[in-house]
């Protein structure tokens, strides 16, 4: 992950009495370039060629900088060896997990993580960079975004929103009122009666059998990758319900009644022993009465942290039920609520009487809120709305002496996606949607990167040190954290992919870093395949997220044939020939997701763009 001193440029003059070396290295998939100053040898190598023995030779000076790397890997020198570079994260940096030796930091880079960590944690009103007068801007200022973006689809937002709706080619092209998925039915079935309410709700639940079997699937897929309920109170309050006699369930809170059918939904989309069609329609029922118990307990106007859960849980179920333009409507009702009902402020401000639980409650549930909006962003490239809180991802931590504490793994995920999306949302999500450059020269690129880094680095190690074997392996018995890595590595990924493949007048796109991104980010999909098969073809967002990568592997190889030597290149250099791999395996898994009882026409159409880059 970045270390050392980044500082663009290769070359100083001679009177700088410094030299700068240029390189480019490579640590968990990114490349960049950067420049490392050191001081003039002594030996006249490193002097200027018109004043080599004309000039006394000047005396080395140390730099005053402090070692920011751990003790261990300052002792091996393990610069030397670029695959075990210190990658400077705690608690342990991956070259010491490697090789299984304590890491220590000194005091003082301890205190500088901190107080870097402390600053980057800041919220700001994301606010897109301006034009420069007189500069002509790209239209499509960024690899990830360019290709086939005329001629296919009528859309009325940002060229890169247009290249991101190409899997959805057979819903979209009717123009712009339909603009992500389906769009032309309503995306909730209407079953009730006018005078029906809340029992006519209750009163097509299934046994509880089927209810436990369904809520048991969704506490196992949906769960980890958004661990936004806490598990025991919900179950304790879902007990009490089933305990109730018919006349009191009727009374219950409508929300919670909401926020029941809509993991049942969820549940029923991750369950493979009933036929696509009737898994669909049991879905999109449990769906419909969801949304009615939120009408009948006139969500608009009463807002309460059930109903905020239940309307997250629907909108990741539009989107899952290729209703993403629905999903994205709803989550505009949803981001109002949610301030609304302040949960974008400090607990310890508009609630500071409420228990310690409560207040960490409505933290977690900002953050799904967050997260949702930051990530549903990206992928359509559309402007941010969680732009305004002053909630402390630092305040989210674990209290052991709770009766309902929370695991601690479940906490470190929430708190590296919340991290993440603060940063993705201040710096990708504003520029993208108005087509603008992410980074505008090359220090904002550096700088960038190096934010980006210090995010992964606070990741915990069991989400850092991972690879396809080691998560196969670990699946058998922690498909938890399995599921909560993979989705936490492609959200990382893929927006470092963004970053590097920016392009501004003074920046050109970092083709090697933008290529070894988008591998790690749909590497993370292929082994979601591999080991979760059933769920990866329900999980739109993944789905969409690997496809717009390997868009992205393919406009970057288009592009590098059009230069002198860009054909050799592909077919000797080790990096192009992987990205074309990437390519052809994402063709591979769309092949079989568009065959058999659960073959998808969206799968089909991605074919059918992919195919175009080979």
């Amino acid at each position: 992950m970045g270390l050392g001193i980044i500082i663009n440029g290769s070359s100083a003059s001679s009177s700088s009495g410094v030299r700068r070396i240029h390189h480019q290295r490579s640590h968990s998939g990114d490349f960049e370039s950067s420049s490392i100053t050191v001081g003039d040898r002594d030996d006249s190598s490193t002097a200027s060629p018109t004043t080599a023995g004309t000039e006394p030779r000047r005396k080395k000076q140390k730099r005053n900088k402090p070692t920011l790397s751990c003790f261990e890997c300052v002792d091996r020198k393990t610069k030397a060896s670029p695959n075990l570079l210190c990658d400077r994260g705690r608690p342990h940096c991956l070259a010491c997990i490697k090789r299984q030796t304590e890491c220590k930091y000194a005091h003082v880079a301890n205190l500088l993580e901190e107080t870097n960590r402390n600053a980057s944690n800041g919220r700001r009103m994301t606010k897109a960079p301006k034009n420069k007068a007189g500069t002509v801007k790209a239209s499509t200022p960024n690899a990830a975004d360019r290709g086939f973006t005329t001629g296919r689809i009528n859309a009325s937002g940002s060229v890169a929103t247009s290249t991101g709706l190409f899997s959805n080619v057979p819903y979209s092209a009717g123009g712009s009122s339909n603009v992500f998925g389906i769009g032309s039915e309503h995306p909730f079935a209407n079953y009730w009666t006018c005078d029906g309410g809340l029992p006519e709700v209750i009163s097509v639940l299934p046994d509880k059998l089927q209810a436990d079997i369904l809520l048991n699937r969704y506490f196992e897929c949906v769960d980890p990758v958004y661990p936004m309920l806490h598990r025991q109170t919900f179950y304790a309050d879902y007990e009490h319900f089933w305990s109730l006699p018919v006349p009191e369930r009727n009374r219950e809170d409508a929300a919670f009644i909401a926020l029941i059918f809509v993991m049942l939904a969820l549940g029923t989309q991750f369950v493979m022993t009933t036929s696509p069609r009737e898994k669909k329609q049991s879905a999109e029922f449990y769906a419909s009465a969801s949304n009615q118990a939120l009408r009948v307990g006139s969500y608009l106007s009463i807002a309460s942290s059930r109903s905020i859960q239940a309307m997250v849980l629907i909108t990741y179920f539009l989107i899952n039920d290729n209703h993403a333009s629905d999903g994205w409507a709803f989550a505009g009702i949803l981001m109002r609520q949610a301030y609304a009902m302040g949960l974008h402020r400090d607990p310890n401000i508009v609630c500071p009487d409420a228990s310690p639980f409560e207040k960490q409650q409505r933290r977690k549930l900002w953050q799904a809120v967050l997260l949702q909006d930051t990530f549903l962003t990206v992928l359509l490239s559309l402007p941010p709305n969680a732009t305004h809180t002053d909630v402390n991802v630092e305040d989210l931590v674990d209290d052991d002496s709770s009766i309902a504490s929370d695991d601690p793994t479940d906490t470190a995920y929430i708190r590296g996606s919340w991290s993440l999306a603060n940063l993705v949302q201040e710096t990708i999500c504003s520029p993208r949607s108005l087509d603008l450059p992410i980074c505008t020269t090359a220090r904002h690129r550096s700088k960038l990167i190096a934010d980006f880094r210090s995010v992964y680095r606070s990741f915990p190690d069991i989400f850092r040190s991972w690879d396809p074997d080691a998560l196969a392996q670990m699946a058998q018995e922690k498909k938890r954290i399995v599921r909560q890595t993979l989705f936490l590595s492609s959200n990382y990924f893929h927006n470092l992919m963004l970053v590097h493949g920016s392009e501004s007048p003074e920046v050109p796109v970092n083709v090697r870093g933008t290529l070894e991104a988008a591998h790690d980010a749909i590497t993370s999909f292929f082994v979601l395949f591999s080991l979760f098969e059933a769920e990866a073809r329900v999980w739109w967002v993944f789905n969409h997220r690997a496809f717009l990568e390997a868009l992205c592997i393919g406009n970057v190889l288009r592009e590098t044939t059009r230069e002198p030597g860009g054909e050799e290149s592909l077919t000797k250099d080790p990096l192009f020939v992987r990205a074309k791999a990437d390519i052809h395996r994402m063709i591979e898994i769309m092949q079989l997701m568009s065959q058999g009882d659960q073959a998808s026409e969206t799968a089909r159409t991605r074919i059918q763009v992919l195919s175009e880059f080979l």
